[in-house]
């Protein structure tokens, strides 16, 4: 697994490659806290390297994106790919996160950009 960290204007992108699994979940969920500058900030994943993601790493996801929930905040996965998509499809963990096409929608959606939606 690679995870790379970009900040923007109230928000933090991390670029999530290869599988999140049980051998690697803590790691993600790690660097998710190290990286965070503020809780009131989204939080964007750029899910387009992530292979593959088991339950381990589903669970990871969810608390971030229930931290950022009571904190007025979203967490917002951006360009699935179909393993990974299936799993929050099939979990329903689809309703918990904001989900986009590509990074630029999810980049545009947290920093309020109307004429972005969510898909």
């Amino acid at each position: 697994m690679i995870l790379t960290c970009r900040h923007l204007t109230g928000a933090t992108l991390i670029a999530v490659s290869g599988d999140v699994d049980a051998t690697t979940s803590a790691e993600l969920e790690t660097y998710i806290d190290q990286v965070r500058r503020r809780l009131d900030e989204h939080l964007i994943v750029d899910a387009s390297g992530l292979s593959f993601m088991d339950s381990s790493g589903l669970a990871v996801l969810l608390a971030a994106a229930a931290l950022a929930r009571v904190h007025g905040v979203a967490l917002h996965l951006a360009a699935l790919q179909p393993s990974p998509a299936r799993l929050m499809e099939i979990t329903g963990a689809v309703r918990a996160v904001v989900v986009h096409a590509d990074v630029e929608r999810a980049i545009a959606a947290a920093q309020g950009d109307p004429a972005f939606r969510a898909r």
